[in-house]
């Protein structure tokens, strides 16, 4: 009889921890979020939206950078640097004044 009520007490701790675990991963939200596909949908657009403006940000930020830091290393006039650097940004300057990209 003792031996049952510890049993029991054994599995009542290890079903609080598993309900506790399962609270931590919030697998109930995630049950919710997949009976409802429309909310799921908008909430992937939206994602896909600002994961595309990041990036579209991100690498104008890092072009301008690129760009800029180039340029000086022209304004420095470095034998060999400076002439192919500013090789690379007369063709850069070219191709993007005849629209092609």
């Amino acid at each position: 009889m003792a031996q049952n009520v510890d049993r029991a007490d054994v599995i009542a701790a290890q079903l609080e921890r598993l309900a506790q675990y399962l609270e931590k991963m919030n697998v109930a939200g995630y049950v919710e979020l997949m009976q409802r596909p429309v909310r799921l949908l908008l909430l992937n657009f939206a994602a896909g939206l600002a994961r595309g403006l990041g990036i579209a940000i991100g690498a104008t930020l890092i072009f301008a950078l690129m760009l800029e830091l180039m340029r000086r290393v022209i304004l420095l006039n470095i034998p060999g640097i400076g002439g192919f650097v500013a090789e690379v940004m007369r063709i850069v300057e070219q191709t993007n004044g005849q629209g092609r990209f």
